[in-house]
């Protein structure tokens, strides 16, 4: 099957059988290595991107349904300004980062302050169930996410909370 479809930006073409993971496909026909193969079925978030502006895990989204879709991968986020401040965030929380959950974690903290930007200690819990990390205590992940909200809100808007 050819598939086209949008990537980080660029229009792109794969050729995979329909069933092929959008993971596989990332990986393998782009050598996008951000998105990581973890558990294959959508319980750790190493393998997350950005679908269609939503953030998914690509381990679960078969070849046929990226046809004429948008995907954004850890890669292209990278080199934001939204990707900055959650590093940043994360770093002065103390976040661990052990390099195989990073990408969950972070696209897990963008899909929460793109919907909610004062998270709640609950809604930032709620945010990351998906995301299984030993690497990273929870209460660094709040810490995290708060300290990531003060700096959006600076950068934003010149000021703090």
């Amino acid at each position: 099957m050819t598939i086209g479809f949008t990537l980080n930006r660029e229009n792109v073409v794969a050729h995979a059988n329909p069933e092929t993971r959008l993971s596989d496909i990332l990986r393998y026909n782009f050598k996008l290595l951000g998105t990581r193969i973890g558990c294959c079925t959508g319980n750790c978030g190493a393998c997350s991107v950005i679908f269609n502006g939503e953030v998914v895990n690509s381990c679960l989204i078969p070849a046929f349904r990226v046809q004429d879709g948008e995907v954004i991968t850890i890669e292209w986020f990278s080199q934001t300004e939204e990707y900055r401040d959650i590093v940043r965030g994360f770093e002065e929380a103390g976040v661990e980062n052990c390099g195989f959950c990073d990408t969950g974690k972070i696209f897990a903290a963008e899909a929460l302050l793109r919907k909610n930007h004062g998270p709640s200690r609950d809604e930032i819990l709620a945010a990351f169930h998906g995301i299984k990390c030993r690497c990273t205590e929870s209460e660094s992940l709040v810490r995290g996410i708060t300290a990531i909200t003060e700096q959006r809100r600076g950068r934003l808007y010149g000021r703090s909370p």
